[in-house]
C-alpha cells in the first residue's frame, strides 16, 4: 500500500499578516476546517486530521499569534480579528459551504462566524466553545480599562518561558493535561515550540495572546448571531474540564445537541480520541441524508 503524503504547509494574508495553515489533501472531498483553541496550534488536530482525511479535504489553520503564523504588533488579539482570519481563509480558498470542528477559543470564533455567514456552514462540531469570558466584561468601564492597561504593562515585561531542553518542555505539556499520552505530549511539544538562539526552547505562541481585549461583543449580540445558525451543531464537553457548563449549552441554539464525554478534560479530542471520532463521524455523515 502506498503511504499517504504528509500535509503541506501554506500561507495566506489577513490584514497584512502572514498566516499559516496545513492542507491534508483530498481536494475533491467535502472541505473540513479544524480550528484550534487559545495558545494551541494547527498540529493539535493531527490525529483527527489523519483519521478523517480519506473522507474530507481537511484544512487546519494557525490563528494569528499562534503556531507558525505571524504575531500581531500594536493590536489586541480579539474575537473580531480571529473571525476575520477565519473569514479570509474560507473566502480565499473557496471552502464554503464547509464543515467545521473547533475547540475552545476556536469554537467561540467559529460560532460567531456561523452567525454572520450561516450559508457558509454545513455542520459544526464545537468542543467547549459555546461559553465565553462574560465576567470580564462586567462592571464600570473605567475599572475594566484600568485593569486592561495594567495587564498590558505586565505583559510587556514578561519574557517567554525558556526550557533547557525539549524534554523539559514536554514534561510541562504533560503536566498541563494528565490525560495526554507520552506520544501526544511529545508531538504537541515538538510542533508547538521553537529553539532560541541560546539553545533553550520556548512555546511558539505570542505572550500577548494572554491579554484579552477590554471590550467584546455584548452577550445579547452574541446570542443574536447564534440565533441565525440554522444548520446542526454538535457541542461536546469533557466531564473533568474546568470549562464545564452549569446549563445545557444546546439550549442556546435552534438545532444543537450536547454530549459530555467521561474521563476527559478540556481537550476532549486528545483525551478520548476514539469516542470523539466516532461521534464526529456519525454527526458529519448525517448531512448526506439532508441533500
Amino acid at each position: 500500500m502506498t503511504a499517504k503524503a504528509n500535509p503541506t504547509s501554506h500561507s495566506y494574508y489577513s490584514q497584512r499578516i502572514k498566516l499559516h495553515y496545513l492542507d491534508w489533501g483530498n481536494e475533491s472531498a467535502p472541505p473540513l476546517l479544524l480550528v484550534h483553541g487559545n495558545r494551541d496550534h494547527c498540529h493539535n488536530w493531527d490525529w483527527v486530521a489523519q483519521a478523517l482525511r480519506d473522507d474530507y479535504h481537511v484544512i487546519a489553520p494557525d490563528f494569528r499569534g499562534h503556531g507558525d503564523s505571524e504575531w500581531v504588533h500594536g493590536s489586541a488579539y480579539s474575537h473580531s480579528e480571529y473571525i476575520y482570519d477565519l473569514a479570509q481563509l474560507i473566502h480565499q480558498q473557496d471552502l464554503a459551504p464547509v464543515n467545521v470542528i473547533a475547540h475552545s477559543l476556536g469554537g467561540g470564533v467559529a460560532l460567531r462566524y456561523a452567525g454572520i455567514y450561516p450559508e457558509n456552514i454545513r455542520r459544526m462540531v464545537v468542543i467547549e466553545g459555546a461559553g465565553g469570558p462574560w465576567s470580564m466584561y462586567q462592571g464600570p468601564v473605567h475599572v475594566r480599562m484600568r485593569q486592561w492597561i495594567e495587564q498590558a504593562r505586565k505583559i510587556s515585561g514578561r519574557m517567554p518561558k525558556r526550557y533547557e531542553s525539549p524534554e523539559e518542555a514536554y514534561h510541562r505539556m504533560q503536566a498541563a493535561n494528565g490525560h495526554l499520552s507520552e506520544e501526544q505530549a511529545r508531538h504537541l511539544t515538538i510542533h508547538g515550540s521553537n529553539q532560541n538562539e541560546d539553545g533553550t526552547y520556548s512555546w511558539k505562541f505570542d505572550n500577548y495572546t494572554h491579554l484579552m481585549a477590554p471590550f467584546d461583543m455584548p452577550w445579547e449580540q452574541v446570542q443574536e448571531l447564534w440565533a441565525r445558525i440554522e444548520n446542526p451543531l454538535l457541542l461536546i464537553s469533557g466531564s473533568e474540564s474546568w470549562a464545564r457548563h452549569t446549563k445545557n449549552p444546546a439550549d442556546q441554539f435552534k438545532n444543537a445537541k450536547h454530549v459530555v464525554l467521561e474521563n476527559a478534560g478540556h481537550w476532549v479530542h486528545h483525551d478520548q480520541i476514539d469516542e470523539f471520532l466516532s461521534l464526529t463521524r456519525d454527526f458529519l455523515a448525517e448531512e448526506g441524508s439532508e441533500d
